[in-house]
């Protein structure tokens, strides 16, 4: 089970669109709304320019997809809450060797600590790194990755404001075809003793559990999936389970990983 905590949702707002939903079982209390910060596109903005737009709409966290110098640079002094990540094509890097993690800290966390620098809250360990699409390509190097870089965080001093994460898909957990209801739900038979290794690691250390939420995908790959459950207006079919009524799917989809 995920650590015993409340949750912490960020609506995940791509520059243009809604993307996801990232649930991260983090704090007492609901933190605010966030955007995702993806730069791989043919045409993108300079990153002062998505810092005024971020501050002029009340964006006071966002989440990157890598360390770029760039992008972290300009949200230096505005005091938006900041999540780097590291590629899945670096986790290898991470997790083989102790000397490569510090090394990524000191370059791209450590440097932007000091009065008027990047307010940096969470690494991200990779992104989705146990889909099934990418077949097992990540399962062994995700959470030594992930172990190594807490620990330069630590050894650096800055370890106890700053926490590692692994985002991750929801198809790390599902509830069996004979049952499907969230209270029936557990995480992904073949990930299952890795999963729970590294939620009691994330536990121990006070880091958050992400996970990305997508209802439209649902929809999208599934025809005969009902439109209504997908959305939050009700007037669809419904799930019972044990006496708890669930109107659409991230509702059933949260409380399945809750």
């Amino acid at each position: 089970m995920p650590p015993p905590a409340a949750a912490l949702a960020w609506l995940s707002i791509a520059t243009i669109a809604v993307a996801a939903v990232a649930v991260a079982i983090v704090s007492s209390s609901v933190g605010g709304i966030g955007v995702n910060w993806g730069t791989q596109m043919s045409h993108p903005m300079l990153p002062t320019t998505v810092v005024r737009m971020l501050k002029a709409n009340g964006i006071s966290q966002v989440k990157l997809f890598d360390g770029d110098a760039w992008t972290v640079g300009a949200l230096a002094g505005t005091g938006i809450e900041v999540v780097l990540a590291i590629p899945n094509d670096q986790l290898a890097r991470m997790s083989s060797s102790y000397d490569n993690a510090k090394k990524w800290v000191k370059e791209n966390v450590t440097r932007y600590d000091h009065d008027g620098g990047v307010n940096i809250k969470y690494v991200a360990v990779g992104n989705e790194p146990f889909l099934k699409s990418y077949n097992g390509s990540f399962l062994r190097t995700t959470f030594p990755a992930l172990k190594n870089v807490q620990k330069a965080l630590d050894e650096a001093g800055v370890g106890n404001r700053i926490k590692t994460t692994v985002p991750l898909n929801a198809d790390v957990y599902s509830s069996p075809d004979d049952d499907p209801v969230p209270s029936a739900g557990n995480f992904r038979s073949d990930i299952c003793e890795l999963m729970v290794q590294i939620v009691r690691f994330l536990r121990d250390h006070n880091a958050p559990f992400v996970a990305n939420i997508y209802p439209f995908l649902s929809l999208y790959q599934n025809h005969g999936f009902p439109v209504a459950f997908a959305f939050f207006d009700g007037g669809g079919p419904t799930i019972d389970d044990k006496g708890a009524h669930y109107t659409n799917v991230f509702d059933a989809n949260y409380d399945t990983l809750a």
